[in-house]
């Protein structure tokens, strides 16, 4: 076992791409099961806010996937929280940090803040860059000679040629790539890619098509060990130097346990709500909280002594009948009298209705789907003291949404942010469409346990 403070020779590569649609996922999942397919214990990881991606690189890797988000958790915190990741439940071989967007699309209007290029540079990991090839030739060394030379402080080690149309056209790319000296790690055809189900949100979560997505990530493994030179990725990874950083721990975060007795905190999972980071429930168990999970599609009541609740992001609308026709669970969250905490999925949860479907009734509002996608980071304060923040608190969050609720706050918001109000703190409820990353705000984990022992 490696110590939490010792330097760590922990090889490890971000997978990247000149912009969205280049194939990072099918590459990063594929990597991480042919990986493990060798023997070795891979820690999956995702630059950027998204859920999705991260339940894909979960079932790859057998453990779960974790975000790198420097806006959600501050620069400082991206090396720690990666070495914390890869050291839990056992250490890691190599560690796999998929990118987000372009790999130096940040923040908008923070140039590369928050982007795959600065957490690259965070961590000190080399990048395997993955191109889209279609109707593209010798001008494919320009695009990655331009990538390369943008920022001179990430290195890229390598790329890994996708959607190539011959065996001619791969040796004219090879040839171009050779010219600028940027090594071709791997090839995959047309014909050959694996792509997962995808809709309004992106990929179908995991959860929702757990055999299909096992099928999906088996033949992303298949693919990968049959284009890409998995021993030239390894060499790669181990030219990262070692990690001198701490890793990050939920139990100093959040100041050790709050003392006496344990209570429930009743955490909401199942296909309607995937949304989640791995740290949430960590640190919810380090501020003293016994954890339990629920399914709001198929369990008839919260688990038994639940004194807090929190139901996270996800898809409600694509499960409203089956969340409805649990009557008996919709009627215990109305009537519960301890903590909630609420972000987007579960904000349209405890509302009165979901595209006129019955929901739970615990909030005013109403809720239904829009044209809309609402999308971007915020900075955000606290309007009001609730089980998770107090009045006046600063958080960095973001919102991923196609809904609305009408009001879209209440008489107390949860939030102010650009100006205007957000999301309800009704009693002991917390709820808004800002999702939030409790790395960055521990206090956030020990007030509801501190909440729920009251």
């Amino acid at each position: 076992m490696v110590s939490p403070d010792a330097s760590w020779p922990l090889p490890r590569l971000v997978v990247a791409a000149p912009a969205s649609g280049h194939g990072k996922t099918t590459v990063a999942t594929g990597l991480l099961a042919a990986l493990r397919r060798r023997g070795l214990t891979v820690s999956p990881h995702k630059v950027g806010p998204d859920y999705i991606d991260p339940g894909y690189h979960a079932l790859a890797a057998g453990r779960p996937g974790r975000n790198l988000d420097p806006w959600l958790v501050g620069e400082e915190r991206i090396a720690p929280l990666l070495r914390h990741g890869a050291s839990v439940p056992t250490p890691a071989d190599v560690a796999v940090v998929e990118g987000v967007m372009g790999l130096h699309d940040g923040a908008v209007g923070r140039r590369s803040y928050a982007s795959t290029a600065h957490v690259a540079r965070l961590i000190d990991a080399p990048v395997l860059l993955v191109l889209d090839t279609t109707a593209q030739g010798r001008s494919a060394a320009a695009l990655v000679l331009g990538m390369r030379a943008f920022d001179p402080g990430v290195r890229i080690g390598g790329v890994l040629l996708n959607r190539v149309g011959s065996p001619r056209h791969e040796t004219l790319l090879r040839d171009a790539l050779a010219e600028v000296g940027v090594p071709v790690l791997g090839a995959v055809t047309r014909a050959a890619e694996v792509t997962a189900p995808s809709r309004h949100l992106g990929l179908v979560p995991v959860a929702e098509r757990a055999p299909e997505s096992l099928a999906v990530v088996a033949a992303l493994a298949e693919l990968v060990e049959s284009t890409v030179d998995l021993d030239a990725v390894l060499d790669l990874a181990r030219t990262a130097p070692p990690l001198t950083v701490s890793a990050w721990d939920p139990a100093s975060a959040v100041g050790g346990p709050t003392g006496g007795d344990r209570p429930v905190v009743a955490v909401a999972g199942g296909p309607a709500f995937t949304f989640s980071y791995a740290e949430t429930t960590e640190l919810l168990a380090a501020a003293g909280a016994t954890v339990v999970r629920f399914d709001p599609l198929r369990d008839s009541a919260l688990p038994a002594g639940a004194r807090a609740v929190v139901v996270g992001g996800g898809f409600p609308e694509v499960h409203v009948e089956a969340l409805a026709a649990n009557s008996a669970l919709r009627a215990e969250l109305a009537d519960f009298d301890g903590p909630i905490v609420a972000e987007c999925a579960g904000l349209l949860y405890l509302g009165r209705s979901l595209d006129g479907v019955p929901m739970c009734g615990r909030l005013p509002h109403t809720a239904r789907m829009t044209g809309t996608l609402t999308l971007g980071y915020r900075e955000a304060v606290a309007a009001a003291d609730s089980p998770a923040h107090r009045t006046g608190e600063p958080v960095r969050g973001h919102e991923f949404h196609r809904t609305a609720t009408d009001p879209g706050h209440g008489d107390r918001a949860a939030w102010r942010w650009d100006g205007g109000r957000h999301g309800f703190v009704d009693g002991r409820v917390h709820a808004s469409y800002l999702h939030t990353h409790w790395a960055a705000h521990p206090s956030a984990a020990r007030r509801l346990v501190e909440a729920a022992a009251r």
